[in-house]
């Protein structure tokens, strides 16, 4: 997949890179961290510029998220997770990945949409969360836009300064979303355990 990626960056320059980042956030298994770092690789080596990236980059994700928004204003958890069952694996859906963003919202809501939007796998499933719980548009684009234009700036900004290193970010982006999603499950763990014991409290 990431040959396929490259070539279509390389052809297309920014409009592979709006369509690409547009598919990644509908298809979580295609990289994000690929093709932003090697289109900051790409303004080393071409006319493209990394504010053209970056900007294709953010339309592409602010549109991807909106599909996934209207996904989710036509779906409840239930159905959503019988759905990812079923089908998610053709989609690169994992239950267990979705449940956490559908835990994560519900928790901290408008926090979790922009802070999502720069981690991996979760930047794309927050949208549908953000959907089922009917988010009002305007501050779901806007968050949504700030978060992947931080995102989008970093990595295209350091695979510009990396040049033909470019590649070596690669196993630190997939470490700080392991991290980030690591951390995520604990806040959600203590939350849980500090609820029930309030609720304990309440009924001594």
């Amino acid at each position: 997949m990431q040959s396929i990626i490259l070539r279509a960056m390389e052809q297309y320059g920014a409009a592979g890179v709006f369509f690409l980042i547009f598919l990644e956030n509908i298809f979580p298994p295609i990289p994000s961290e690929v093709i932003l770092t090697f289109g900051g690789f790409l303004t080393t080596r071409s006319s493209l510029a990394a504010v053209s990236v970056i900007l294709a980059a953010t339309l592409g994700s602010v549109l991807g998220a909106i599909v996934l928004y209207g996904v989710g204003t036509l779906l409840d958890r239930g159905r959503l997770l019988s759905l990812t069952r079923r089908w998610g694996h053709w989609l690169g859906l994992e239950e267990a990945e979705l449940i956490r963003s559908l835990d994560t919202y519900e928790r901290y809501q408008k926090k979790t949409v922009f802070l999502c939007r720069m981690v991996p796998i979760l930047r794309s499933l927050i949208s549908i969360p953000a959907g089922m719980a009917h988010m009002p548009l305007p501050p779901f684009l806007l968050l949504t836009a700030a978060g992947s234009l931080i995102w989008n700036t970093v990595l295209v900004l350091a695979g510009a300064a990396l040049g033909d290193a470019w590649g070596m970010m690669l196993p630190y982006l997939d470490a700080w979303g392991n991290l980030v999603i690591a951390v995520i499950l604990l806040l959600l763990v203590l939350f849980g355990m500090r609820h029930s014991t309030k609720k304990n409290r309440e009924k001594l």
